[in-house]
């Protein structure tokens, strides 16, 4: 509830006489000759999962889960200020921002004392707990510094989480361990991890430990200590007193209820038994799980009472000190305690909490969803950019009031464990793709502002949100109208650009009034199907497009003849069933350019070969979909498959078909084999000129599950290279790391599903290779991957259960589609072919291009005055991308400058690099830089953290030269995070025209 001014007086009197300070300053005594028992209340409340994140807020929809926040948050600060040693963590800012704007001033005052003596705790600070299999790098970085920024903005230096709170994700990921320690954490505390580590790691006395989240940054700078806890995050047995719970609660009267003798007892047994495992004379338990707290009088009530009975037994000799207290202040006293703590290197996945329960299958669970949630976060990079470049005047100009933040706020919910994770419920799904769509209409119209700004132009501009299936109503109608392609990489790109239109032949012309190649093919069949046939446009105009570094070119189109419209004859429409049609005389089909032969099967209509010209190399790859049967959870196998858990219930998967229909196009402008492998799957594989990468655009769906059968469906690439059981997948699409089939570094693994157990997260690229040879290949989405036979490699890229796997969704994952007949989800896949030495060179700069990757604006007319912009003075190393570019507020611009590459990954992308950033930007110029931590709420050199030992010793932080904005050194892997103070260019001046 809101405390009324006359009502919070008396609680804010209370808080007098608690500790001075917050975070370590702030921590209660401890006993160090006894065991101190570190009671942390906390609540877990997810951002959406069985409710969507409004109705968990308000508390609507009970009957589906009772959980309600914002009386939770008016419970526990009621209860925190009633009695001074009570202590609270909490973590999800996107609620704790949501109902500190509707309280009011004194209940806010109060809560800023709270947490200026430390007893509300904040913990994590991102703008919810993000998952880490599924969430790339720079959205888990963007919701982090989104969260803490508002935490310092409210509560200054102690609003700023010293501890990382990642106790609910289904594994745990390198990078994001890297991504803590470089933002200035000193710990990091986890609730999951494999069933066989944690045992194994129980007899050592090894669930507390370091973890080095980079081999390419000098430690300790990717070096977060790690803890992981005894109860996931729940208390121990029996001393449960939430609302929610069933636990009896201390009775400490006379009368025949009394149990508080009972209720110490098993405490101090669960104590006991938590210390065997833990090195010091310090443990910490979680009081609280799921929404607990909303009735916060019940769980503190009963927590003094135990605290109070626990510590009288001292009197009769138990060496047992309970107290309340938060993560941090355990962290220092482990700290104190001056160990030498083991180190790990790999990861925490897969993870599974039972032999045949391996939690890889939201890997790849709403794969739809996981595209838009990475289109989405490429678009927001694209709306914070032209921001940055057209300045404040983009939020208001001639087509309204646009935003960014909408966006933002959105992207960052969805990056949530139960978001892009995919195993949230489908109405909570729903809803999160509400959000986004609401933020790409407020963000839409701040990118066209931008572009009238830096263009010179109040034409109407037009986005085309259907390109996927070639829908786009301004071509269609449209004989004459200009494209926009804005660029927001840091080198020049060259894109593909595909619309949909109704002539036959156009005049393109590029920025300079050249003519560009251009060209109209049929739309494929499963296109014609896939946007209900009849009435949609039944060509798509082809050219080649390009942008400058941050940066638009704009390229007219006009119709040749105004009576040229399709001719049928000319151009016949293919079915997705029609018989193989290969050109007369091909006996063996292939589509090729200057960098690639592709040979496939004319039986079969498989792909056959990948021939890399250049270097001489070929390679036999058969590619083809399979899909597995889920196990249904029976009394055989109880276990299902489910958005959760992977578990097929043979390691033999059913190909799709043994054969496929084809259609083969040749143009000069794009080579296409059409595979119809049924009526539900399909694919394209595509060369264009300059491309020297195969790309292969698959469309799959409804899965047919009327044979009562759950289908997860996975692409698999089968070659000769010897393996040896080894392949490679990034970590939230930064770091690489080896996979070794049927191995974990750190344990000795019992291997009991050998398909499930296998598969890892690929966020962006997987791949196999022998001595000499690689093959990668590069997702535009979260998912699953493996490589389960020597030369072979799988993603899973469509999953359709009929089950729920019971880990609490309580819903089979069968996403009904637009039609409700069943999902179609259509995304792409990229093939490298090359040399090891060479191929990070390759597969770096084309999966960052998928990641945020250059978009296609319309308008009618001949469009912007200025026809080619750029945000860039030059472009930057080949090696170093632009991470982050939004504003600050007047006159401030956030950056980050990332190197792309590890160290020793290759000859020419693992040098160090240097940049200028006082001549970098054409649309202002930076007068003065501040180094930033990585979350950019804190100012680099203020950053001091813990130091720990290891067994290679205790690797203190190396002090780096003055900061010299002319000359800003990156080496392999390190992002570096600048606030700049910039003078934006007169407006007379323009920007950056070419």
């Amino acid at each position: 509830m809101a405390v009324p001014g006359a009502a919070a007086l008396p609680l804010l009197l209370l808080l007098t006489g608690a500790a001075a300070g917050c975070g370590y300053q702030s921590c209660p005594p401890t006993r160090p000759d006894m065991l101190n028992v570190h009671l942390v209340p906390h609540s877990h409340d997810d951002v959406g999962w069985l409710k969507t994140v409004d109705q968990y807020y308000y508390g609507v929809r009970n009957k589906d889960q009772h959980a309600g926040v914002q009386y939770i948050l008016d419970s526990v600060v009621a209860q925190l200020a009633a009695v001074p040693s009570r202590r609270f963590v909490y973590a999800e800012v996107a609620f704790l921002a949501r109902w500190w704007q509707q309280q009011e001033p004194a209940t806010r005052r109060l809560v800023r004392e709270l947490v200026q003596q430390g007893r509300l705790e904040l913990v994590g600070g991102g703008w919810c707990m993000s998952d880490e299999a599924a969430a790339h790098y720079g959205g888990a970085l963007q919701q982090l510094a989104l969260g803490r920024r508002f935490l310092r903005r409210l509560f200054g230096g102690c609003g700023s989480p010293r501890v990382a709170w990642q106790i609910d994700p289904f594994g745990h990921a390198r990078e994001l361990a890297a991504t803590f320690a470089q933002m200035g954490y000193d710990g990091l505390f986890l609730g999951r991890v494999d069933y066989q580590d944690k045992w194994a790691r129980e007899q050592l006395r090894e669930l507390e430990l370091i973890w080095r989240g980079s081999d390419s940054l000098d430690p300790p700078r990717a070096d977060i200590f790690t803890g992981i806890l005894p109860n996931v995050y729940d208390p121990p047995a029996g001393l449960c007193w939430d609302q929610l719970c069933t636990d009896p609660p201390v009775v400490d009267g006379d009368g025949p209820e009394r149990n508080v003798d009972a209720v110490v007892t098993s405490f101090l047994q669960a104590a006991a038994t938590q210390a065997r495992q833990y090195r010091t004379n310090h443990i910490l338990m979680t009081m609280g799980s799921d929404f607990h707290y909303e009735n916060a009088h019940l769980w503190f009530k009963n927590l003094d009472k135990l605290i109070a009975h626990a510590n009288a037994r001292q009197a009769n000799g138990s060496r047992v000190h309970a107290l309340y207290s938060t993560p941090s202040c355990y962290l220092r006293e482990l700290h104190r305690a001056n160990l030498t703590w083991p180190l790990k290197t790999d990861d925490f996945f897969p993870y599974s909490d039972g032999p045949h329960q391996f939690w890889t299958g939201y890997f790849s669970s709403r794969p739809a969803f996981k595209g838009y949630e990475r289109l989405s976060s490429g678009f927001l990079q694209i709306c914070s950019q032209l921001e940055t470049l057209a300045g404040p005047s983009a939020r208001d100009g001639p087509y309204g009031p646009g935003d960014s933040s909408v966006l933002r706020e959105a992207v960052a919910v969805a990056q949530h464990h139960d978001a892009v994770a995919g195993t949230e419920r489908q109405h909570v799904a729903d809803d999160y793709a509400r959000q986004l769509a609401k933020g790409w209409d407020s963000c839409q119209v701040l990118v066209a502002n931008a572009l009238s700004l830096l263009g010179g132009t109040k034409d109407p501009l037009v986005f085309c949100n259907a390109l996927n299936i070639s829908v786009c109503p301004l071509s269609e109608t449209t004989p004459h109208f200009t494209v926009i392609l804005y660029n927001p990489l840091s080198w020049d790109v060259t894109w593909p650009v595909r619309l949909p239109v109704r002539a036959t032949s156009y005049a393109v012309t590029d920025p300079r009034g050249q003519p560009v190649a251009s060209q109209v093919i049929p739309v494929s069949g499963v296109t014609w199907r896939l946007r209900g046939g009849a009435g949609g446009a039944p060509g798509e105009l082809l050219f080649q497009a390009w942008a400058p570094p941050l940066g638009f070119s704009t390229f007219e189109v006009k119709q040749l003849s105004p009576g040229d419209t399709w001719d049928p004859s000319r151009w016949p429409l293919g079915t997705p069933l029609d018989p193989p049609r290969w050109p007369s005389g091909e006996t063996e089909p292939q589509i090729e350019n200057e960098h690639l032969r592709v040979r496939f099967c004319p039986i079969t209509g498989h792909l056959l070969e990948i021939q890399n010209l250049a270097k001489g190399i070929s390679l036999p790859v058969f590619q083809s979909f399979y899909w597995y049967k889920a196990s249904a959870g029976d009394g055989l196998s109880p276990q299902a498959s489910g958005a959760y858990i992977f578990r097929p219930n043979t390691s033999t998967p059913i190909p799709v078909a043994k054969r496929a229909t084809t259609h083969l196009l040749k143009t000069a402008l794009v080579q296409e084999v059409r595979q119809n492998f049924s009526q539900w799957c399909s694919q394209v594989l595509r060369l264009r000129p300059g491309q020297p990468y195969l790309e292969l655009e698959w469309t799959l769906g409804p899965i047919p599950v009327g044979d009562g059968l759950g289908k997860e469906v996975i692409s698999r690439f089968e070659t000769p290279l010897r393996t040896a059981g080894r392949f490679y997948t990034d970590s939230n699409g930064r770091q690489v790391l080896e996979r070794r089939r049927d191995f974990r570094p750190t344990w000795n693994l019992s291997q009991t599903e050998p398909v499930a157990g296998n598969y890892y997260p690929v966020n962006t690229r997987i791949f196999i290779k022998d001595q000499k040879v690689q093959l990668t290949v590069l997702t535009d989405r979260s998912q699953g991957g493996s490589s389960l036979l020597d030369g072979s490699l799988e993603l899973m890229v469509h999953r359709r259960l009929l089950h729920d796997d019971n880990r609490g969704l309580g819903e089979a994952l069968n996403e009904p589609g637009v039609d409700g007949r069943g999902l179609v989800v259509r995304g792409r896949h990229l093939v490298l072919l090359d040399t090891v030495e060479a191929s990070p060179e390759q597969h770096r700069p084309r999966a960052q291009e998928l990641v945020t990757p250059p978009t296609v604006v319309l308008a009618p007319g001949t469009g912007p005055h200025l026809r080619q912009v750029s945000g860039l003075r030059r472009a930057l190393p080949p090696n170093v991308h632009l991470l982050t570019l939004e504003p600050r507020g007047a006159g401030a611009v956030l950056l980050r400058l990332e190197h792309l590459y590890q160290v020793g990954e290759s000859h020419n992308g693992s040098r160090a690099a240097s940049v200028d950033l006082t001549t970098l930007f054409s649309a202002f110029t930076v007068t003065s830089v501040q180094e930033m931590a990585l979350g950019g709420d804190i100012p680099l050199p203020s950053v001091s953290r813990l130091l720990w030992n290891t067994p290679t010793g205790t690797p203190k932080p190396r002090r780096g030269a003055g900061l010299d904005p002319r000359c800003v050194r990156l080496e392999p892997m390190e992002i570096r995070t600048f606030l700049a103070s910039v003078r934006y260019r007169g407006s007379g001046e323009g920007l950056g025209g070419l």
